[in-house]
């Protein structure tokens, strides 16, 4: 298991004020706003967005806290400010981050027989429990090379896209995820897989072949409803991350955890994967 390093449009080059700046009015905070946050005042943030002061690593690391810049990019702030990067990038394969590891194992694997997967910034997978691939039955093996992409997999129209009842708001959620990600870490990488997965051809998702609910069922949030072998599932999704990551690989993961939507889903679930 082991998690690609995501491309990053941030510039080391460029000096550490314009992309504080570009950080601040991405967030549509003012100067102000930001010194009250951080403790300084709106002249020193103006001196240090035009260059005029250099500002210290523990106020490169404060604003960039206060604007919420994702690990990775903290450390392209240090760099452009003449600093050592603080974050590693450690391989989830490396023995320092086994308990992370073995620890997302212990929980998805627990969460069976519901779906759980781990992914990291550029939506590969770096662990899935047999709920996951159950859904992945009959899926080409094309698609199932790795690195495995969240994205590619169910927004293909040879992957789970055709057997998604309600494709097009499922679709649409995704999408938007995936808008707002690209907003948040400025990543060519992600640009590109979105620009990728936003341009295939939309399926028909098949019909609905699944037994009738007595009642309908009270949705709290959009479900994903998917076609198994006959039978309709609905699910709805759940993303986690860590919190206070000190490395750029743990910050980088996220836990998708599927919950069975409907009292059928749940007993078509425990009678599959006992």
């Amino acid at each position: 298991m082991t998690t690609a390093p995501s491309a990053t449009t941030t510039p080391s080059d460029q000096g550490v004020g314009p992309l504080l700046r570009a950080w601040r009015e991405q967030r549509r905070v003012s100067q102000l706003e930001l010194a009250l946050r951080a403790d300084s005042s709106a002249r020193h943030i103006s001196f240090v967005e035009t260059g005029r002061s250099r500002p210290s690593e523990a106020m490169v690391l404060r604003l960039a806290e206060h604007l919420e810049v994702p690990v990775r990019e903290r450390n392209a702030l240090l760099l452009a400010a003449g600093y050592a990067p603080r974050f590693p990038e450690t391989p989830l394969d490396d023995p320092a981050l086994d308990a992370v590891r073995e620890g997302i194992e212990r929980l998805i694997q627990g969460y069976e027989p519901y779906p759980a997967l781990v992914f990291d910034a550029s939506y590969h997978v770096v662990a899935a429990n047999r709920g996951i691939m159950m859904l992945l039955d009959g899926v080409p093996e094309s698609l199932l090379r790795p690195p495995l992409n969240t994205m590619r997999l169910t927004l293909h129209p040879e992957g789970l896209a055709p057997r998604i009842l309600n494709l097009p708001q499922w679709r649409g959620h995704l999408l938007e995820q995936m808008r707002r990600q690209i907003a948040l870490r400025r990543s060519e990488q992600l640009r590109e897989l979105y620009e990728e997965v936003a341009a295939y051809p939309v399926p028909d998702p098949q019909e609905d072949t699944g037994a009738e609910q007595d009642e309908p069922v009270p949705y709290f949030a959009l479900p994903m409803r998917i076609e198994h072998e006959g039978r309709t599932l609905s699910f709805i999704s759940s993303t986690a991350t860590f919190n206070t990551p000190m490395d750029v690989t743990v910050a980088e993961l996220a836990i998708e955890t599927f919950l069975p939507a409907d009292p059928a889903t749940v007993k078509y679930l425990h009678a599959l994967l006992p």
